[in-house]
């Protein structure tokens, strides 16, 4: 069984399929597209920082198309072209081991009551429906209008307001660019930006892979990217909108942002630009945390992005976690996925 049909899913389950092991696709959209479908429609295909290809196929190329569009139809043909079994919608909201069993069948339960049984799982339901929005006084009193990036509604929406963007990715980087040409931007972050023209992404994916082996809560990829500019954000850098880059304040009032030192700053808007947490709720009864609060992954030698399988239970595999959080490594992630799904299967047909 497959949990979400994103990047990371749809590698899956043709790495699976590969192998010949019978499986299904559950995914709690109503259609193709996985995030995608629901970012903002201002993101074109221009914009995005990149898509990988999926396994045995060409990614669309920069287009003034929105991203919104052009990535679901390429994800809804490659499901067809695969001819991927793929059900939808359906929301996994409990999964659990058969008689609290380490071995065994685990029982995948909906948010409509039906139940399906699986010797293994493969977990890819990434980021995007659990945005992380941190807690400061006085956030429900606030009179303006609060947004994350998974509800931004674009900027026009923003047009002539005074907006106070917080976080300090690429994610607000990008917002920044787009907004600061028509509105007023404060730009407010935790850590001092580190900008570069590239950065060591070996290192960077071995780093989180290490966390995810100590079983250490995850960190994005991109978080510990450097920040660069591309030329669509070149406008709002002449006018100076990266440059006045405040530190985090204490609270939120009615009208605005509070510092420490008495500093107040009057907005219109707060963008969070502050990320989003893995959406692995549903996994909760298998008791797959480690004491430090992550899920600890087995690390596989000679493949950075390869620890995709549960340290504490070997019948759940995760893609698009940890070190295979990127679009890159889900597909990456996914052949490792299958084959540890193959090895399970083949050893507990033995135990039979």
């Amino acid at each position: 069984m497959v949990i979400g049909a994103g990047q990371g899913g749809l590698a899956s389950s043709y790495a699976l399929k590969r192998r010949g092991i019978e499986h299904v696709v559950l995914d709690r959209d109503s259609g193709p597209g996985g995030a995608w479908q629901h970012r903002w429609d201002a993101l074109t295909m221009d914009d995005v920082h990149g898509v990988a290809d999926l396994p045995d196929s060409t990614a669309p190329g920069r287009s003034p198309e929105r991203a919104n569009v052009v990535i679901p139809e390429y994800f809804g043909e490659y499901e067809s072209e695969h001819d991927l079994p793929v059900e939808r919608p359906v929301k996994v909201t409990r999964v659990e081991a058969q008689d609290g069993a380490r071995q065994g069948p685990l029982v995948l339960t909906a948010d409509d009551g039906r139940t399906w049984r699986t010797r293994t799982l493969v977990n890819a339901t990434g980021t995007w429906t659990r945005p992380f929005v941190p807690t400061y006084p006085g956030a429900a009193q606030f009179a303006g209008e609060q947004f994350h990036t998974a509800t931004y509604p674009g900027p026009e929406h923003l047009r002539g307001k005074r907006v106070a963007v917080v976080g300090g990715g690429a994610s607000a980087v990008q917002f920044i660019g787009q907004i600061a040409p028509i509105a007023d931007v404060v730009w407010v972050t935790r850590r001092e930006p580190v900008w570069s023209e590239g950065f060591d992404g070996v290192a960077v994916v071995t780093g989180i892979e290490e966390r995810a082996v100590q079983g250490l809560p995850t960190q994005s990829v991109v978080s510990g990217t450097a920040l660069s500019l591309r030329p669509q954000e070149y406008e709002a850098s002449r006018l100076g909108a990266y440059d006045g880059r405040l530190p985090m304040f204490e609270g939120i009032e009615p009208e605005g942002l509070r510092w420490a030192d008495g500093r107040f700053e009057r907005v219109d808007v707060i963008l969070w630009a502050t990320g989003f947490r893995p959406a692995i709720s549903h996994l909760a009864p298998l008791h797959l945390r480690s004491p430090s609060g992550g899920i600890a992954l087995e690390r596989v030698r000679g493949n950075v992005q390869g620890a995709t399988t549960a340290v504490l239970d070997p019948r759940v595999h995760f893609v698009g976690y940890g070190p295979s959080a990127s679009t890159i490594g889900a597909s990456r992630a996914a052949r490792q996925a299958a084959r540890a799904v193959e090895t399970y299967l083949a050893e507990d047909r033995s135990r039979d």
